[in-house]
């Protein structure tokens, strides 16, 4: 996951660097600060906890026995939350930490209906060795580490068994681009990137201090997530707007439970008050084979 920050050598065309590299070192220190934080709250996880959003589970539906591959899963708490369901999960990670950390969650809680495979999410058929599966699955935060959206659906649709399905749920774009009062654009939809930072601590822990902070980011109008999920073959059948979202970056935000899809979810999101314009915050969307 990832929040927005202030734009620094960026904008369209900026450099990119050595972004894969810089990407991961970040992501890899950070391992220890998300599996020890609040945020993500391992302890409560562990307790039995299911980190799945409510339309999410209504979305996807039944996973009862299906097989699903979940793309940039981090520490594995949305993948074994699948698990929980009854899915046989396979999570994959450029970061060799997270995938520890997720083999480790995995072996704690007692869930054998998981696996964890380091690799980066555009070389996932030859790490999975030409596997295909039920259920493709990407969360929130992972489109905007990935420079090229044709390739990414391309790798989606490869991994996809035939009468299945890509499922992601991602932040919404126009919320991204707001203000932290709401109330204007304050980013350029149509900037793509790269875009690089430099911010110390993470959206799991605002005050640790880090030594690997330099990030490099690409935002994806929704035009261009559907253009290419469509142009991989995959068949569009719903994309669907949500007026909530998981962390309190605009000013004003409620915090509340999960009460979207038929039975709600157990995390905490975020609303804007009653009174003032809902917009869109997050989508998702599903496209089969």
């Amino acid at each position: 996951m990832t929040t927005t920050g202030e734009r620094a050598g960026g904008g369209l065309g900026g450099p990119a660097g050595n972004w894969r590299e810089d990407n991961r070192a970040l992501w890899d220190e950070r391992v220890p600060l998300h599996t020890e934080s609040a945020f993500y709250d391992v302890a409560g996880f562990k307790a039995g906890r299911n980190d799945l959003r409510g339309f999410e589970a209504d979305e996807v539906g039944d996973v009862t026995g299906k097989r699903l591959l979940h793309l940039q899963c981090h520490i594995g708490t949305d993948t074994l939350s699948w698990a929980r369901r009854g899915a046989e999960v396979t999570g994959l990670d450029f970061s060799g930490p997270a995938v520890e950390a997720a083999r480790a969650l995995a072996g704690e809680v007692g869930e054998e209906r998981a696996r964890f495979v380091e690799a980066d999410v555009y070389d996932a058929p030859a790490a999975l060795r030409g596997e295909t599966f039920d259920i493709v699955y990407t969360g929130f935060g992972a489109l905007c580490w990935l420079p090229d959206l044709t390739q990414w659906a391309r790798t989606a649709a490869q991994l996809v068994a035939p009468g299945g399905f890509l499922y992601l749920a991602e932040f919404h774009p126009v919320a991204m681009c707001l203000g932290e009062d709401g109330s204007a654009f304050t980013e350029d939809y149509f900037a793509r990137g790269p875009f690089a930072y430099e911010e110390p601590g993470s959206y799991a822990a605002l005050t640790a201090a880090t030594r690997h902070n330099r990030s490099v980011e690409w935002q994806h109008p929704l035009s261009d997530v559907v253009s290419a999920v469509t142009a991989a073959g995959l068949r569009l059948e719903f994309l669907h707007e949500h007026d909530f979202t998981l962390f309190e970056y605009l000013d004003g935000m409620v915090r509340a439970r999960d009460t979207s899809g038929s039975r709600g979810g157990e995390s905490t999101v975020y609303r804007l008050p009653e009174g003032r314009p809902r917009i869109p915050m997050v989508y998702s969307l599903r496209a089969s084979k």
